[in-house]
C-alpha cells in the first residue's frame, strides 16, 4: 500500500474485506447504491466484467474481492474521477485483475468492441431534469443527473458490448420503473430479476435492483423486499450481511 497514491484533499475509507477506496469529498463518494449492487450482482468464475460510470471504481474492487471473476473493467467519463479510482487500484495491489479507462461510456463498442463482456454492471445518473436539483459542483451534478449520459445511452451501450446471454445489473430509483423496463426490452435485454430497497419497512422503496439478459426469454423473477434500517441508525440483518458485519 503506497501512501504516496493519496492526494492531502482526499481520504483512504477501509471496506472490511482487505480492500480500500481513495475517496475526495468534494467530489463524489460512493453511497449504499453500489454496495447494494455489488451484493446483488452474480460474476461467475472467468467472466470478464465492465462496470459502467465507475466513479471511485467501488463496484469493481468489491466485485475483485468477493467473486472469481478473470477481470475487471470500470470506465469514467470524468478524468479526475478516473485517475482517482486507478490510484485506488495500485493502493490495492490489483493491477493484475483491475484496469479503469478515462472515457465516454456513449463510445463504449468502440473502445472495447462488440460483445466482449459477459457481464455489465452500472450505478448512473438518477435524475433527469426537474428531478432533485442539480449540484452547483459539477462532478456530483454528473454523477447524479443526466448531464452527460441518459439511461438509453447506457443500455444500448451495454446491449453492444455485452455477449449472447450476458448479464446486465443496475441500480436505480423506482419512479423511473416504467422508463427502465421499457428501454431494457427495446434493446433486447429481458429484465429477470428485480429487488427493491426499502428505507425503513413502512416507507417507500428508494431504490431498485435490476438484472436482465441478452437475448433472455421473457420472465421475470420478483426477490423478496430489502429493507435498510430497523430504526435510524440501525441496519437490518440483511444489510449488515452485505457489509460483512456479522
Amino acid at each position: 500500500m503506497n501512501k504516496d497514491l493519496v492526494k492531502e484533499n482526499e481520504r483512504v475509507d477501509d471496506l472490511q474485506n482487505g480492500c480500500y477506496v481513495i475517496q475526495d469529498r468534494e467530489k463524489f463518494c460512493f453511497g449504499m447504491d453500489a454496495v447494494l449492487l455489488s451484493g446483488f450482482t452474480k460474476v461467475k468464475e472467468g467472466e470478464k466484467v465492465l462496470d459502467m460510470c465507475t466513479g471511485t471504481g467501488i463496484i469493481p474492487i468489491l466485485l475483485s474481492a468477493k467473486t472469481k471473476g478473470k477481470n475487471f473493467t470500470g470506465i469514467e467519463i470524468q478524468e479526475d474521477c478516473a485517475q482517482m479510482a486507478e490510484r485506488s487500484v495500485k493502493y490495492n495491489g490489483l493491477e493484475d485483475r483491475i484496469q479503469i479507462i478515462q472515457g465516454d461510456i456513449k463510445e463504449a463498442v468502440s473502445i472495447f468492441g462488440a460483445a466482449s463482456f459477459h457481464v455489465i454492471t452500472c450505478n448512473p445518473p438518477y435524475m433527469i431534469g426537474a428531478h432533485g436539483l442539480t449540484n452547483p459542483h459539477m462532478p456530483k451534478a454528473i454523477a447524479r443527473h443526466e448531464i452527460l449520459c441518459t439511461l438509453e445511452d447506457v443500455v444500448s451501450q451495454a446491449a453492444r458490448v455485452l455477449g449472447d446471454r450476458g448479464r446486465f445489473y443496475m441500480v436505480h430509483r423506482p419512479f423511473r420503473l416504467a422508463e427502465i423496463m421499457n428501454v431494457l426490452t427495446r434493446y433486447k435485454l429481458e429484465p429477470k430479476r428485480m429487488q427493491l430497497v426499502y428505507p425503513y419497512i413502512d416507507k417507500e422503496p428508494n431504490m431498485v435492483l435490476i438484472e436482465a439478459v441478452k437475448g433472455g426469454n421473457p420472465r421475470i423473477t420478483v426477490e423478496r423486499p430489502l429493507i435498510v434500517y430497523e430504526k435510524p441508525g440501525v441496519y437490518t440483518k440483511s444489510i449488515l450481511e452485505l457489509y460483512g458485519m456479522v
